[in-house]
């Protein structure tokens, strides 16, 4: 952690160094230059009013009579009497304040460069401490808490909406913050020249006080929308991306990008109405500041005519004037920073509230940050007696819904209990509430007769070890995955549990042992492989109670075997609850309860509950029985198969796992285009407005030289020594000022408003496309680490915020700033060449300093964005995997883990920084320089009568202008060099070809379309793991209206076919024809409407469940979704829920089990009615009940057309018996086939695997 005095201190510091450099620059710097400007100026015009009062005396000598001695008309504008061309004076008074330039510019070159790089390694790290503490509130979060609010916003919470605040206290906050302190040392500047005129003048200042205010009041609401807008947009790309399979094999990709480009929509609006209010806030400023030339020069007359203002010369109220109009165009300048100032503000007000929080903290967790007390760390005897006496309970998420009524059930010490019931009886929340993942709403749970709620629940975790059906394991190697049942396990105790979970020799059989990555979520091993790691990382812990979950439902009848032998071991001396659909894994538990409806209904061993006729038990235990089989010597049987298993392993894992095949393929011709171009084509649509925007760019432009000439014109005014004169000419010019804040206010509207239409739509346009273009990508470029559905998201939502940066008013400014540059250089060329060089030259410095600046920030990207993608996968992980986190309770140690890589980014944070430090110091510096130069050329110029004072005048008000220009462009240079990188991310992924593009048109569509599939030699290997053969001279001949089984153990390539089948990966080497025509040459979107795929882990959406039903199809009758769901045995689930078919499911359908979860699944594909059905583990989660109806089900379906050809993948071999034909995989290639009685008879290996299965 950062130490807290550190960072004070270092805020404390730049603080200081801000202070300093601001008074510098922006208070002495246009003072000291209108000090300048006014010498020359009154200088002369003592001239010119020297010779006319001598004039006048000459004449009044000649001719007496015609004297007036008008006391009016011989007051005249109070002047010095000295003549600078005269005398080495007026030198002696600009040679000091050249100087004073120059040390103004070394002082702000050395103090900006302290004060930058110190700020943003400060703000670096209190971002850092920010992630690190809102991952850490999260972790502490309980699950009603995590239930009840989208997980996957919190994606959007950590990377956009911390970036957001970033830049709001950044960089930006340091302009917004040094422009505040410049206000009121112009104040102060202003009332120490003059009093009386900074008061007249000043008044304005309440009146932009008060439209910062609103103009703050009105973006923070606006941001606020925006920011719930692109959390909601988050949580489409996270879903899609990580449920992407799902997504393609249902056609699904309109429904999402419409779905997706609906929740943009609102954000255009948002935008628009920002840029729009921006303009007029913009330009109101502006008139002020107009205005207040107007009434300062009006005033300035008035006062100088004034016998008791004697001391006001024209100098002094060209001071106020300008320094006065700069307080006035701060607040303007102030605006895109005070806008994402503001922007911050919204951001931090959705952050903080999670991180101050504490009343959705878990039950009894400790903050992970703090260390375990000696109270804690006293390890507590459990016995392991666990008894549930009256327990009730209802989710946070569903309250209407009772999941556990009036329980009492007792699993004593030692021994294992059984929990056994239909899908969502409650055996699940069972499991939950001992892990203490939530309270019993009544009732009460106690082991060792102490209760539940009694134990530290860190302390009762360690003491349990849990097996989940679905089995979670994180993006790290084999060993660390072990080690997270046992944080300070030693290396021997890990391979003693690895040895325990039956799993240490396939981990030495793989390359790199147990340094092999797993992959997101496991996707480098099979179902089996996962199932055992997960195991090992309980029993690392030596628990006293053991929970498994379904532990082997999802697992072929070999790996079964296998996990439960390692099982059956790890259960002696230890309490152990199991929950089993499998009622074979269960005959020899020491209790039996049957549940239904969260109530035990049956209870007893095995014996005495078949004993019960006509009991629920017997029923489910009927259901599941198949003909038994003469016992085999099935030891041998298991050792052959496994042997056989640890040869594939070698195959399949042969080099490391980090191999991958490059699936980047880039067109070159666009990539040499211009970024600007491209983005000007792509908001070509908007031309009118871009159009618009910039002739609104060029009259704000021309209006700042306009404002020049009409300034030395007015200044010019006070030569004549008539008051009169003086008062008629200067109310003229300030009128003439006054007409032209009213133009630049309506300009500056027109502009901002103009460009936020034109940005608006082209930052939605890009978001659309890019995702879209996603969409596009074949699946095997997701399977990339770089590419994981959490990077994915990220990158998204961070290249199309710093796009949009730039895409709006930021872009205004820059078109302005342009534009007021080339007409300052053109009007100062024409003035005076010699004095528009020395300002012209700064410009070509800016573009070499920018240009470095942007190269230095993309090196210092691709370093970053190493540490931080691995950041990103361990929050996406932690996040989505709380169940897992929680019951391991490695909160600390994934606190750590990202700790390390948020700090690791801070750490290189630094030397960019550095680098980019002394580029801003020496923008910021420049101008100084450059007017010092200035005015020492002009001197010399206006000494030799070379340059009359006018010019002189209206050049320096160009230099002030441009200058004033290019420091717009240096502070937002940043933000451009960010934008120019995000800009360039999204033209690769525009520019890239899939090498299948999933939303193509394009191909053939079979008019009689049969359904035979041909698998001719295929060979087969992941690109993500080139060097592992998965198909090997596949050869698969299904005919039309056939139904056929594919059996093998787990990562012989079963479920590779169902990929290949539905075009997620193309062939390596040979063929795959559907009705004889390739599958290259098919309309992949007509194929995929033809095939109905239901997998081994069904993927939901957070949709209702109609909508998930009806996912990808289009105007489906209520009558259709209701018979589908019928036929899958899930209609009268649903019709006891409080809103039926409208009921939420939540992110991948949390808030159902397992078996709910797949029987919407099922009736969502008999909803599509399709030519080719596969089933891959359709019936796996499923109780024996629900599976012998749904598996009715199935069967009818197909019944309803006998031309359907169905491919099921199963490991109950029960389940296939009636096929047409069943196919023996080993090692990626048929070995025997035929129908169940064939293979039977031919006592092969579908023989031996149905004797391991039937003796289980």
């Amino acid at each position: 952690m950062i130490p807290l005095k550190r960072m004070y201190l270092s805020v404390a510091f730049s603080y200081f160094d801000l202070l300093i450099v601001w008074i510098f620059f922006l208070c002495l710097s246009p003072y000291v230059s209108c000090r300048v400007s006014g010498l020359f100026a009154v200088g002369s015009f003592t001239a010119h009013c020297y010779e006319h009062e001598q004039q006048h005396y000459f004449n009044s000598s000649m001719a007496p009579q015609s004297n007036l001695s008008n006391s009016y008309q011989s007051k005249s504008v109070n002047h010095t009497t000295t003549l600078y061309s005269q005398t080495v004076l007026f030198r002696a008074k600009v040679m000091p304040i050249i100087r004073w330039l120059c040390i103004i510019g070394v002082v702000i070159c050395v103090c900006s460069l302290m004060e930058y790089f110190v700020w943003s390694i400060t703000i670096k790290r209190q971002t850092s401490r920010m992630n690190v503490l809102l991952f850490r509130a999260l972790l502490q979060r309980n699950m009603a808490y995590l239930d009840t609010n989208p997980i996957s916003h919190f994606n959007t919470k950590f990377f956009l909406h911390i970036e957001k605040i970033e830049k709001g206290i950044g960089f930006d906050f340091l302009i917004f913050s040094g422009v505040v302190m410049c206000i009121f040392g112009s104040l102060v500047v202003s009332f120490i020249t003059n009093w009386k005129l900074s008061l007249i003048i000043l008044c304005v200042i309440p009146i932009c006080i008060g439209s910062s205010l609103l103009f703050a009041k009105f973006t923070a609401n606006e941001t606020s929308n925006e920011l719930k807008t692109y959390s909601r947009a988050g949580h489409i790309v996270q879903e899609v991306f990580s449920s992407l399979k799902t997504v393609h094999a249902l056609n699904g990709s309109k429904f999402e990008q419409n779905r997706y480009e609906k929740e943009l929509k609102p954000t255009r609006w948002s935008n628009i109405r920002k840029g729009a209010i921006f303009g007029i806030y913009n330009g109101w400023l502006s008139f002020i500041s107009y205005l207040v030339y107007s009434v300062g020069f009006i005033f300035g007359v008035i006062l100088m005519s004034d016998v008791n203002q004697s001391s006001l010369s024209l100098t002094d109220v060209l001071v106020i004037v300008t320094v006065s109009a700069q307080c006035v165009k701060y607040f303007s300048l102030i605006g895109p920073f005070f806008q994402a100032f503001s922007e911050a503000q919204s951001a931090a007000a959705s952050i903080f509230p999670i991180i101050d929080d504490m009343q959705n903290v878990g039950i009894n967790e400790v903050d992970v940050f703090t260390e375990a007390t000696s109270n804690e760390e006293s390890d507590v005897d459990v016995l392991g007696d666990i008894e549930f006496s009256n327990v009730s309970f209802v989710y946070p998420s569903r309250k209407n819904t009772l999941a556990l009524s009036n329980l009492n059930l007792c699993a004593r010490a030692n021994q294992t209990t059984a929990l056994v019931g239909l899908s969502g009886c409650g055996k699940s929340t069972c499991i939950s509430l001992l892990l203490r993942l939530y309270d019993p709403s009544a009732g009460r749970i106690t082991i060792d007769g102490r209760s539940l709620a009694d134990y530290h629940v860190k302390q009762l975790r360690q003491h349990i070890g849990v097996v989940s059906q679905e089995p979670i394991l994180f993006g790290m190697s084999i060993y660390e995955n072990i080690r997270l049942g046992k944080l300070n396990a030693t290396r021997a105790e890990i391979e003693t549990a690895a040895k325990e979970a039956n799993t240490h020799e396939f981990i030495m059989q793989l390359p790199n042992k147990y340094a092999t990555l797993v992959g997101e979520r496991g996707i480098q091993l099979s179902g089996g492989e996962k199932q055992r790691v997960a195991l090992a990382r309980a029993l690392v812990k030596q628990p006293k109670i053991l929970l498994l979950d379904e532990a082997t439902s999802a697992l072929d009848n070999i790996n079964e075997k296998i996990v439960q032998e390692a099982l059956d071991r790890a259960c002696k001396n230890r309490t152990t609850i199991v929950i089993a659909h499998r009622l074979s894994t269960i005959q020899n538990a020491d209790q039996i309860y049957v549940l239904d409806k969260g109530c035990v209904v049956e209870e007893g061993t095995h014996r005495t509950l078949m004993k019960n006729e006509g009991g629920t038990y017997q029923q489910m235990v009927n259901a599941q029985q198949t003909g038994k089989m003469p016992d085999n010597d099935l030891s041998s049987v298991v050792a052959d198969i496994t042997q056989s298993d640890k040869q594939d392993l070698c195959g399949r894992f042969p080099l490391s796992t980090n191999s991958t095949v490059k699936t980047d393929k880039k067109t070159t011709s666009e990539n040499s285009q211009s970024i600007f171009r491209r983005l000007l084509m792509m908001n070509s649509p908007e031309w009118i407005s871009i159009l618009i925007g910039c002739i609104a760019c060029i009259i704000n432009g021309l209006s700042q030289p306009l404002f020049a000439i009409l300034l030395a014109e007015i200044t010019s005014k006070f030569d004549d020594c008539n008051q009169a004169n003086v008062f008629r000419k200067v109310l003229f010019a300030s009128f003439l000022f006054f007409l032209l804040g009213i133009l630049v206010l309506i300009m500056r509207f027109i502009q901002y408003g103009s460009f936020a239409i034109a940005g608006s739509k082209l930052t939605q346009r890009i978001r659309s496309k890019a995702f879209a273009c996603l969409l596009r990508q074949e699946v095997a470029y997701f399977d990339q680490p770089q590419n994981s559905s959490g990077a994915i998201c990220i990158r998204l939502a961070s290249n199309a915020a710093a796009l949009q940066d730039m895409a709006g008013t930021r872009l205004g400014f820059i078109c302005e700033a342009i534009a007021l540059s080339c007409f300052g250089l053109l009007f100062g060329l024409l003035y005076n060449f010699e004095l528009t060089i020395i300002v012209a030259a700064p410009f070509f410095f800016l573009m070499s300093v920018g240009f470095l600046d942007v190269r230095l920030r993309k090196w210092w990207k691709k370093r970053a964005d190493v540490f931080l993608a691995q950041a990103n996968a361990l929050v996406v992980e932690a996040i989505h995997n709380m169940r897992t986190v929680k019951p391991l309770s490695i909160e600390k140690e994934l606190l750590r883990q990202y700790s390390d890589l948020i700090y690791g980014v801070s750490r290189t944070f630094w030397i960019r920084e550095f680098a980019s430090s002394i580029m801003s110091s020496v923008i910021w510096a420049l101008d100084s320089f450059i007017m010092a130069l200035l005015y020492w050329r002009a001197l010399v110029l206006v000494e030799n009568h070379e340059l009359p004072t006018r010019s002189l005048i209206m050049v320096f008000a160009f230099a002030m202008f441009a200058l004033q220009a290019l420091r717009v462009v240096g502070m937002l240079s940043r933000r451009i060099s960010a934008s120019i990188s995000a800009a360039e991310v999204f033209f690769d992924l525009f520019d890239r070809k899939p090498l299948i593009d999933n939303t193509s048109d394009t191909g053939h569509e079979l008019v009689n379309f049969r359904g035979e599939i041909t698998f001719d030699r295929v060979h087969f290997v992941y690109p993500a793991r080139p060097t592992t053969v998965v198909l090997n001279k596949l050869q698969l001949d299904i005919k039309s209206g056939q139904r056929i089984a594919i059996v093998g153990a787990s990562g012989c390539g079963k479920s590779t076919i169902i990929q290949l089948l539905e075009r997620f990966y193309d062939v390596t080497h040979g063929q795959l024809f559907f009705d004889g025509v390739d599958i290259q040459q098919l309309n992949l979107q007509w194929l995929r409407s033809r095939l109905g795929l239901v997998s081994q882990e069904p993927i939901l959406f957070d949709l209702s469940i109609a909508e998930n039903i009806t996912y990808g199809l289009e105007n489906i009758p209520m009558s259709a979704i209701i018979d589908a769901a019928k036929k899958a045995n899930i209609h009268d689930f649903i019709q006891e829920l409080p809103k039926g078919y409208e009921t939420k499911v939540g992110m991948k359908g949390t808030f159902l089990s397992g078996g709910e979860k797949q029987r919407i699944a099922i009736a969502r594909v008999l909803l599509r009615r399709p030519k080719i059905l596969l089933l891959d583990e359709t019936t796996s989660a499923m109780d024996s009940l629900n599976e012998q109806i749904v598996q009715q089900a199935l069967d009818q379906a197909q019944v309803e057309d006998s031309t359907r050809t169905s491919i099921i993948i199963a490991h109950r071999l029960s389940t296939i018996r009636s096929c047409d034909r069943i196919y023996v995989l080993d090692k990626g290639h048929v070995v025997e086939s035929g129908t169940h009685t064939e293979l039977i008879q031919n006592r092969g290996v579908y023989y031996n695997m149905l004797s391991v299965q039937n003796n289980s």
